[in-house]
């Protein structure tokens, strides 16, 4: 998933880090709640579910929601809002039951009906929902996405050719199927995803587009709901649902304090205004501990940085300059120097934390060798200069800078840092096929299996290969590993993707993420899991 301040890149938009920066609005609570905390976000993109592709939207919408789906301590999916998951041989089609006695925070009743709605809502193109492609597996997607020539919608914009996902069946109103358009393995997994929450009836208006105002404080089946309506740019409150039928939360609210920057929240956390903050500022790593004692915490994460190389650009197409350029880099130096421990060197396409993961999987083209790339550098006849774009209100110069004076004393090429003032701003460029140099980004899985990496960001169509590489090959061996009938079969298809990525290069791997966070000595029980989300459910207030 893309989004202030997270490293979530979704497709579509699926989410990009943007780490904010600059100085707090106005964050004080209004009447908290007893028995309540505060967590430091950036102000949401959206709390509508399908259309939620940043980390700050989804924690929130975690409070909000009960997932079919969470994931044990093997990142194995278990049932929560389902009571059992069930599939055919071919992995194709696949049974739902949900939990009796379910209801929303408005009372309504928790039906597969809601689930049914909400999906063809979100994979309807004309609701432009950025999280749609989740929804892509499911048959009679395509005929959703894709609009007629011959159809009834204005000239402008066509109507697509279906209102309905032709994969969606209702059994009963605790039972519904879905049939993907081909078999896929990891089904169960990616049923997590935010995208696949249901939406109540009062979500929809008469004309089956949404209720107006229902994204300022939406209803969810959830452990808390919403305490009054969304105060951009100063906080979402939420209070706990009376008889919830799912896991209890063993605080009775929560107050989602919104602010621009990373420094504001630690000052606020060390005047005990705040009580966690889910990322520490990164010239406050050499100083927190002596300042926070034990209470700065850090725990694993699936964070991905890297830069593309956009494919479009000449400099860029010969796969020895790509292979020089990343063997410019020390990786070490630049997490030392910069992140002081709280990332480590990437040296492999996908995340350490998911099964099928190689160590070190990008062979010597990761290799810091200064000797080497000049040379290999200089043969394939590399560009005389190189610029790397990043988004100004992300906090990246300092690491920026470093990577470019590796390159500048490598290669000996002149290396500089362009800004953009927002990502979406640098995307637009990239769009246009600009001039942009390399591309900074970054991913923070929406589930985790490999593909989750490898298609998203690689893939010839993948929603986040904003720079264009697309290699036919590729594409064959992670479409075999989703239809693969075992996991173990689809991590080896996998593999030999990535081994084409290996070769490729076309992204320069740069730094896998840990969760660096601290938390008031008003609470206790503080946990941040892969998905960079506080842990609602055990969070608790000391004494």
């Amino acid at each position: 998933m893309p989004g202030k301040g997270s490293w979530k890149m979704a497709a579509g938009v699926a989410a990009i880090s943007l780490l904010a920066a600059g100085c707090t609005g106005d964050s004080d609570d209004d009447q908290a709640l007893p028995n309540s905390i505060s967590i430091g976000i950036v102000e949401p993109d959206s709390l509508i579910p399908a259309n939620t592709t940043e980390s700050n939207g989804s924690q929130v919408l975690a409070s909000l929601f009960y997932p079919l789906v969470r994931f044990d301590d093997k990142s194995q999916p278990y049932p929560v809002a389902a009571e059992s998951i069930t599939r055919d041989k071919a992995n194709k089609v696949w049974t739902i039951k949900l939990r009796p006695g379910f209801t929303f925070s408005n009372g309504e009743p928790v039906t597969a009906d809601n689930y049914l709605n909400a999906w063809n809502y979100g994979a309807y193109k004309p609701n432009g929902q950025l999280a749609s492609y989740f929804f892509s597996r499911i048959d009679g997607y395509a005929e959703m996405q894709s609009v007629d020539p011959d159809g009834e919608g204005p000239q402008e914009a066509p109507a697509p050719r279906a209102g309905k996902l032709r994969g969606l069946k209702k059994v009963n109103d605790l039972s519904f199927t879905v049939t993907l358009s081909s078999g896929f393995t990891g089904w169960q997994s990616v049923l997590a995803s935010d995208a696949f929450y249901p939406l109540p009836k009062a979500a929809f208006g008469p004309d089956g587009a949404l209720a107006p105002g229902f994204g300022d404080a939406p209803i969810g089946n959830g452990p808390f709901k919403m305490r009054g309506a969304w105060e951009r740019g100063k906080q979402i409150q939420v209070e706990k649902v009376p008889g919830f039928k799912g896991t209890a939360p063993k605080v009775d609210g929560i107050t989602w304090k919104i602010y621009k920057g990373l420094n504001a929240q630690y000052e606020d956390l060390k005047a005990g205004d705040l009580d966690v903050e889910t990322r520490l500022p990164l010239d406050k790593l050499d100083t927190a501990a002596d300042e926070l004692g034990d209470r700065v915490q850090q725990s694993p994460s699936s964070a991905f940085a890297f830069v593309g190389f956009p494919a479009y650009q000449k400099d860029f197409q010969k796969k020895e300059v790509r292979r020089a350029i990343s063997m410019a880099v020390n990786r070490q130096e630049m997490t030392d120097t910069i992140f002081k421990g709280a990332e480590t060197p990437a040296t492999s396409f996908v995340s350490p934390v998911v099964a099928g993961y190689r160590e070190n999987s990008c062979g010597e083209y990761c290799e810091y060798n200064p000797t080497k790339a000049r040379e290999l550098y200089t043969q394939a006849g590399g560009p005389p200069s190189i610029t790397i774009a990043y988004n100004v209100d992300g906090g990246h110069q300092a690491w920026v800078d470093v990577m470019c004076a590796q390159i500048t004393a490598s290669l000996g090429v002149e290396c500089k840092g362009v800004t953009e003032p927002t990502f979406a701003g640098l995307l637009g460029k990239v769009r246009k096929q600009e001039d942009v140099g390399l591309i900074r980004l970054a991913w923070t899985m929406d589930y985790p299996l490999m593909e989750n990496f490898l298609a998203q960001l690689y893939t010839t169509d993948g929603s986040s290969n904003y720079y264009g590489w697309s290699n036919t090959a590729f594409d064959s061996l992670v479409r075999e590993g989703a239809e693969a009938p075992t996991a173990a079969a689809a991590q080896q298809k996998w593999q030999q993707a990535e081994d084409i990525l290996a070769d490729e290069m076309p992204v320069l791997p740069l730094r896998f993420g840990q969760n660096v966070f601290a938390h008031s000595t008003r609470v206790s029980n503080v946990t941040m899991d892969l998905f960079q989300k506080v842990d609602i459910y055990q969070i608790a207030l000391v004494g």
